[in-house]
């Protein structure tokens, strides 16, 4: 069993031969392009994986953000464009502003779980029931047919992006007692959009998140760049037109667009490239576990990187000599609800009643989109910090949902986090009044003391 990381090595060192082959020389370091809506645990993978390959990893930037750098090289003029970028297995939407070689990333969204991979998923599952409705035969447990499928259907999606009909003739797909079974068959491009139009409309709503995020409105936009090979499906063009309002550009090459940009950025961390400024975004927020499990955002979604934030916080009990940091990823209001990240303990402060030690909690997101955190006593000056450490990335459903489930239950959330919020007020009160009552106590006649501890 390999990890992603080893997987995603395996490509790296592919790539790292061709281009020592190309170039005649030795190839060392590298800028690695990433989904914009990778988290964190995703993109420290990738890193992982650069290095396993061998290669210095420079930097770690954003695809759509690369096509930008790509199309926005030799261009004068200053305007804000999106990128909508459907690849193979992801899909990412951002929002930049290009001015005067400055490329600012004003928002970015997606879903790291939607790309080419479904919609071959989707004409493989019509084949397979077109065939058992003509054979009477299940082909899904026969592993050589089902790739068979998968490779007509692959085909058959990239012949329908120029054409309105395509022929799918697999001979000998399988046999029963009878003899051979063959699938013949015409696909038609309307039956192919009828089949993945759910697909399609799965980008709508990322988009339109990215507009507001921006805070721009699609008016605002001067270029839809089209980016990644399943953006020539002219489904997918005719739904980008009627998000933007404006007809898609055709300024760069969607397969190529990516390496371009990456090799921009290469030429801006080698010093040949002068002119230009990349100002990227985390795609969302960050904070920490606080009491009653509320989660506080240290740094918001959207906010430009490299960043570096600092909060005060305390212990939540007499006497507490330890305090446990867990680093939490997402947009939910409880710490549960979200991603944790990684959690690490500060030691050894001193003993002292409950919200008088001061802990400074310091997160510091990279150029790479790469989290470390560090927490210090402020008394002692006991410092513990981590960089956060792949750990297999989100599960489906939790990406899919993280957002979405941020707006749905937003209200559900507000009123927990209000009402921890309010137990964490109240006994902060009646801690405070006790400490008083204890410290006047001498002062106070002896039936009032009674009364208030009773």
């Amino acid at each position: 069993m390999y990890s992603p990381s080893q997987i995603g090595a395996f490509v790296l060192m592919k790539m790292k031969e061709t281009a020592a082959s190309y170039l005649n020389t030795s190839v060392k370091n590298a800028v690695i392009t990433v989904p914009a809506y990778f988290n964190d645990s995703q993109r420290q993978a990738t890193k992982d994986a650069g290095q396993i390959a061998g290669l210095n990893v420079l930097r770690v930037i954003n695809e759509p953000t690369a096509a930008a750098l790509a199309y926005g090289m030799d261009k004068q003029e200053d305007k804000i464009i999106a990128v909508y970028d459907l690849g193979g297995g992801t899909f990412d939407i951002s929002i930049l502003e290009i001015q005067k070689g400055v490329f600012e990333v004003k928002s970015t969204n997606g879903d790291t779980f939607l790309g080419g991979e479904d919609f071959d998923n989707a004409l493989v599952n019509y084949l397979v029931s077109e065939f058992k409705k003509e054979q009477g035969l299940d082909v899904t447990k026969d592993a050589m047919a089902m790739q068979r499928l998968k490779e007509a259907s692959e085909k058959a999606k990239i012949e329908l992006s120029s054409s309105l009909q395509t022929d799918i003739n697999l001979p000998y797909l399988t046999m029963d007692s009878s003899g051979p079974k063959h699938l013949n068959l015409k696909l038609s491009r309307s039956k192919f959009e009828s089949l993945v139009n759910d697909l399609i409309k799965r980008t709508i709503q990322p988009c339109q998140k990215a507009l507001s995020d921006a805070e721009v409105s699609k008016s605002d936009i001067g270029e839809v760049l089209l980016v990644g090979g399943m953006t020539r499906v002219p489904k997918v063009q005719q739904t980008v037109q009627e998000i933007f309002g404006r007809q898609p550009s055709k300024a760069v090459n969607p397969d190529e667009a990516v390496a371009v940009g990456a090799a921009v950025q290469g030429g801006v961390l080698a010093g040949d490239v002068t002119d230009v400024l990349l100002l990227d975004v985390t795609p969302l927020s960050l904070g920490i576990e606080t009491l009653g499990g509320v989660f506080t955002r240290l740094i918001s979604r959207n906010t430009t990187i490299p960043t570096k934030k600092s909060q005060v916080f305390s212990t939540a009990a007499d006497g507490q000599t330890q305090v446990e940091i867990k680093v939490h990823q997402g947009e939910r209001e409880m710490a549960g609800d979200n991603k944790l990240l990684g959690q690490f303990s500060l030691v050894g402060i001193p003993p002292a009643p409950r919200g008088v030690p001061q802990i400074e909690v310091t997160f510091d997101i990279d150029a790479n989109g790469i989290v470390h955190v560090s927490a210090r006593d402020k008394g002692t000056g006991k410092e513990q910090q981590i960089v956060i450490q792949s750990s297999g990335g989100l599960s489906k459903d939790e990406i899919e949902n993280m957002v979405k489930n941020a707006e749905q239950y937003a209200k559900a959330d507000r009123i927990k986090k209000e009402r921890v919020e309010a137990v964490n007020q109240a006994e902060g009160i009646i801690h405070d009044t006790e400490s008083k009552l204890e410290e006047f106590k001498p002062q106070l006649p002896q039936e009032e003391v009674y009364y208030y501890r009773f």
